[in-house]
C-alpha cells in the first residue's frame, strides 16, 4: 500500500502560556474540543532545540466545523523567543495560519466584537473569494478564508485551519515539494506583481509572485472527513533580501513552529521523501504517547527548511469520562471514520 496524506491535522503554535494560548482560540476560532493535553518532557526534537531535551506542556485542540487543529505548545523549561525579526511577507517559513469560514462577512463582525485585533477589512484574492486578516494576542497572522467544506455543527462562523502561506525562495522548487510530496497537484492561482490584499501585512508591499496549491482528488483515511480539503499559497517576493523566520530560534518558540499531515504508512512516505531529496530528519518511532493520544510522528523540511510534521495516529479519545478511546490500527486505513463516532468528541467541548 502507498502513502495517504489526510489532511492537515494541526498547526502547531509556539506561545509563551499554553491555558491562555487555548482560551483566546477557544473563544475567537472555536477550537474548543482538547483532544489531548500533556505536560512532558520533549526528547524526541533534539536536531531543533539545541541538542538538549526541554520540558513543555502541550494541548491538541479541534473544532467540529471541520479543518485541522491547533497543537499549542509551551516550553516550561526554558523562556521561549520571539522572533529576531518582525517576520515580513515572504521570508522564509509559515507566515500566515489559514482559516476556514462559513461567512466571512458575519465572521468578520463576530470577530471586530469579540475584539480581536482585525489587519485588514474585508478583502478578495486572485481568484475572488473572499478573505480578511487578523493577529492572536500574540502577534500570529490568521487569515480567515471563504470555504465550502464542512463536517458539523460548531460554535462558530470559523471552522480548523485549511491552509498557511508559507514563504519560499524558489516557487517552482517548493511547488514540486508540496505537490510531490503532498498531494497539491491543483494550481488555483498563479500570480505576480503588488497585491492590494497583501498590503495590509507587514512586507505587504513587496513585489512578489504568490501561487495557491490545492487537491484535485479528495483526501482518504480515517480522519479526511473532518479534516477536509485544504490549501498551501506560497510566496517569493521579487529583488529583495529575506530572511528565515526562526532563524537563530528554537522549534518551539514563538509562532508557527511547523505543519502536520495525518498519514497512513509512514514507511512508504519515508521512502518517498528520501528519494525526493527531502529526507526524514526526525522519526519518532512507532510507540511514542501524547497524553490520551498514541501515534507515530516524523519530520521533514520543504525545500527552504520549514518543518513539515507527520502523525500516523494509532489512538484517540472519543470521549474521556466515559474512557472512549479508539485503535486505529484495527480499522482499513482508507475509510474515513463514521461521522456520528468524530461528533462524539463534543461531549469533551469546553465552554463558557
Amino acid at each position: 500500500m502507498d502513502y495517504l496524506i489526510s489532511g492537515i491535522q494541526q498547526m502547531g503554535i509556539g506561545v509563551p502560556d499554553v491555558h491562555k494560548g487555548f482560551d483566546w482560540y477557544r473563544k475567537m476560532f472555536g477550537m474548543d474540543i482538547p483532544v489531548f493535553e500533556e505536560a512532558a518532557e520533549a526528547n524526541q526534537m533534539l536536531p531543533y532545540t539545541g541538542g538538549m531535551p526541554h520540558q513543555r506542556h502541550a494541548i491538541l485542540a479541534i473544532n467540529l466545523l471541520g479543518g485541522g487543529g491547533f497543537e499549542i505548545w509551551q516550553y516550561t523549561s526554558r523562556t521561549p523567543v520571539p522572533p529576531i525579526h518582525q517576520p515580513l511577507l515572504g521570508d522564509l517559513g509559515i507566515f500566515i495560519c489559514k482559516m476556514k469560514s462559513l461567512n466571512v462577512r458575519e465572521n468578520y463582525r463576530a470577530l471586530k466584537g469579540a475584539g480581536a485585533k482585525l489587519l485588514s477589512d474585508v478583502l478578495r484574492d486572485p481568484s475572488g473569494r473572499e478573505h480578511f486578516y487578523l493577529g492572536d494576542h500574540l502577534g500570529n497572522i490568521f487569515e480567515v478564508v471563504e470555504f465550502d467544506n464542512w463536517f458539523a455543527k460548531g460554535t462558530h462562523y470559523t471552522g480548523g485551519p485549511c491552509g498557511a502561506v508559507i514563504g519560499v525562495s524558489n516557487i517552482e522548487k517548493s511547488k514540486k515539494f508540496y505537490h510531490e510530496i503532498l498531494g497539491y497537484d491543483k494550481v488555483l492561482y498563479d500570480a505576480e506583481g503588488v497585491f492590494e490584499d497583501l498590503k495590509h501585512l507587514p512586507g505587504g508591499a513587496r513585489a512578489c509572485r504568490r501561487m495557491l496549491l490545492g487537491h484535485s482528488k479528495a483526501r482518504e483515511g480515517s480522519f479526511s472527513r473532518l479534516l477536509g480539503k485544504s490549501v498551501i499559497e506560497l510566496i517569493e517576493v521579487k529583488n529583495t533580501p529575506v530572511k528565515k523566520i526562526f532563524e537563530g530560534r528554537f522549534w518551539g518558540d514563538l509562532g508557527f513552529i511547523h505543519l502536520c499531515f495525518d498519514v497512513k504508512n509512514m514507511t512508504a512516505l519515508k521512502e518517498k521523501c528520501k528519494e525526493f531529496g527531502q529526507p526524514f530528519t526526525i522519526d519518532g518511532g512507532k510507540d511514542f504517547e501524547m497524553g490520551e493520544a498514541a501515534g507515530h510522528f516524523c519530520y521533514t523540511e520543504d525545500p527552504d527548511g520549514t518543518l513539515i510534521e507527520f502523525v500516523e495516529t494509532f489512538k484517540i479519545p472519543i470521549f474521556k469520562k466515559w474512557n472512549w478511546y479508539l485503535d486505529l490500527r484495527k480499522r482499513d486505513a482508507t475509510r474515513p471514520l463514521p461521522d456520528w463516532m468524530l461528533k462524539s468528541m463534543r461531549m469533551n467541548r469546553v465552554s463558557g
